[in-house]
């Protein structure tokens, strides 16, 4: 961003590419948009509420007070008739935006100081790899909240290595967390929605995460 914070990482993981949008703050680098190369995405309004989420289906668009709004079938993966998509345009911040126009166009731009860049993130997942795939874990309450307080320790963890290691210097303050410990905290805020959880806990677990 042009505060100096990181606004988009691009990681590799088994020769496939992750996209991982943050918020333009300095100290919580809230995460606003999940992007993976199995088809699954994701995109939080800023509270940090589920906006948009993708499978190798289709995908959901909902309001700011959980109601679903949209819904569309992919219709590689649809034998029959299917709810096709229209395209979709949302803003994340002043920066950073994602358009949906098919599976396998799923742009994230990114535009600042009168430059631009776009990814797409988009994948084709055939529909004989789609019936391969394993169910989604469900974990129970004791289970999310052990895996929640891990990660905010190792947050913690990394941020008193910083400290160490800029003892006189609040330089530590904008180094960013690791990447696998973002991806670790969107992946724990994805078994939330799938989970038989009230939204309080809901909730809390996702305060420990960005906290």
């Amino acid at each position: 961003y042009p505060s100096g914070n990181l606004a988009i990482i691009v990681t590799r993981e088994r020769d496939q590419l992750i996209c991982i949008v943050q918020e333009d703050e300095l100290r919580t680098a809230r995460i606003r948009a999940l992007f993976q190369p199995d088809g699954r995405s994701t995109c939080y309004y800023p509270n940090g509420d589920e906006w948009i989420n993708m499978s190798i289906q289709g995908g959901q668009y909902l309001d700011q007070a959980g109601n679903r709004v949209r819904r569309w079938m992919w219709p590689n993966l649809s034998p029959g008739p299917h709810v096709p998509l229209s395209p979709i345009f949302i803003s994340l911040n002043r920066h950073v935006g994602v358009r949906i126009l098919a599976q396998d166009k799923v742009f994230v731009s990114f535009l600042a100081m009168g430059r631009q860049a776009k990814f797409n993130m988009g994948t084709k997942v055939q529909a004989s790899a789609a019936s391969q795939l394993p169910p989604p874990t469900r974990l129970g309450e004791d289970e999310l909240l052990l895996l929640a307080f891990r990660v905010r320790i190792l947050q913690l963890f990394d941020r008193m290595r910083g400290c160490l290691n800029f003892p006189s210097s609040e330089q530590w303050n904008k180094i960013q967390p690791p990447t696998y410990l973002m991806t670790q905290a969107v992946k724990i805020l994805e078994l939330c929605m799938a989970a038989d959880i009230s939204d309080e806990l809901r909730s809390s677990i996702r305060a420990i995460v960005n906290a």
